[in-house]
């Protein structure tokens, strides 16, 4: 239980993270001005939540489909697929109603990279064994 929710609150702060930094993430109730802390926080931990289901459930499916791509690209798929499962997350964040956007594919791919590199920090840090 520790594990899982130290997992969540590692990738909210990576969603979070990955918001700041790039203007193609962004969450629509997350404005500087919302004096309501349940308009910045809820959806940010939604979101991580379904993010979070996405990779548990959704990623290692299409990484073994995906092996081929990845052995003749080295590796280098693994970021397109993980780009693809940030818009994934945002499609199904905006279909129940989050409000957390993904504009394009290249926000995905630097926000799937900066999520994967905060997350590999945040983990080191916290050391969360799975």
């Amino acid at each position: 239980m520790i594990a899982f929710l130290s997992r969540w609150a590692i990738t909210a702060a990576a969603l979070a993270f990955a918001a700041q930094l790039l203007d193609g993430i962004w969450f629509e109730g997350a404005t500087e001005g919302s004096a309501e802390l349940e308009d910045k926080i809820v959806p940010l931990l939604v979101v991580a939540l379904i993010s979070c289901a996405v990779t548990a459930w959704v990623k290692p499916v299409l990484t073994i489909l995906s092996i081929p791509f990845i052995l003749v690209t080295l590796g280098l798929f693994l970021i397109v697929l993980n780009a693809l499962l940030l818009r994934f997350t945002a499609w199904i964040a905006d279909g129940v109603g989050l409000g957390f956007h993904v504009d394009g594919f290249w926000p995905a791919v630097w926000g799937s990279i900066i999520i994967s590199i905060t997350t590999w920090i945040l983990d080191a840090i916290v050391g969360v064994d799975d």
